[in-house]
């Protein structure tokens, strides 16, 4: 199983490593011990909002050939949603099985097509900016999914999406046990997500 995290400068860095850190302790903690990863970007540097660097594993490379991809929010996303080589490359990953998105990341999403007819979240500041990307609803959730596509709220809400999609991948009992390595109170944090809404049972 193959990860892509999406990474582009003035992107915050903790909506990738809120996510960054329960997905890949799948490998870690030996749940899903064919679990890899790699940092993809569209241009060889890359910083955060603040200055802080990453280093891209691939650069311009296509998106296709991931099962997962995530995508960060920040202040990046307003330019690059309307930079049409961006939304190219990213529209790249049309056959990627699970499509993902932190805070403003779904604006990248939604420019890409991804979000068309589908319901989606982001931070709460940005909830106008997102609905001309979706034909149904912008929600008002932690967590939103709708089945090959997962979005999440503000900056916080990348940990609970991570767990999220532990379980998801590898079941409650994985979910359970990297949340409580982690010593993050999910259970509390989940029942805010999706009022009535339970984790769906489907796996990748």
């Amino acid at each position: 199983m193959k990860t892509a995290f999406v990474i582009f400068d003035r992107m915050t860095a903790l909506d990738l490593i809120g996510i960054y850190d329960p997905l890949t302790r799948l490998k870690s903690m030996n749940f899903v011990p064919d679990f890899n990863w790699q940092f993809c970007a569209f241009t060889e540097k890359v910083s955060d909002d603040r200055g802080l660097r990453f280093a891209p594993d691939t650069v311009a490379e296509p998106l296709s050939a991931y099962d997962i991809i995530v995508v960060p929010g920040g202040f990046g996303t307003r330019a690059l949603q309307h930079d049409r080589a961006f939304i190219q490359w990213l529209r790249s990953a049309a056959p990627v099985k699970l499509k993902t998105s932190v805070c403003t990341g779904s604006l990248l999403l939604g420019s890409a097509g991804f979000l068309t007819g589908k319901r989606a979240t982001t931070h709460p500041n940005a909830f106008e900016e997102l609905k001309p990307y979706c034909e149904t609803v912008v929600v008002d959730h932690r967590i939103v999914d709708e089945g090959e596509v997962v979005t999440a709220q503000g900056v916080t809400s990348s940990i609970d999406l991570g767990l999220y999609l532990v379980e998801r991948i590898s079941g409650r009992e994985a979910r359970a046990r990297i949340a409580k390595q982690m010593d993050y109170p999910y259970n509390e944090i989940a029942r805010s997500m999706s009022p009535g809404e339970p984790i769906p049972s489907s796996r990748l």
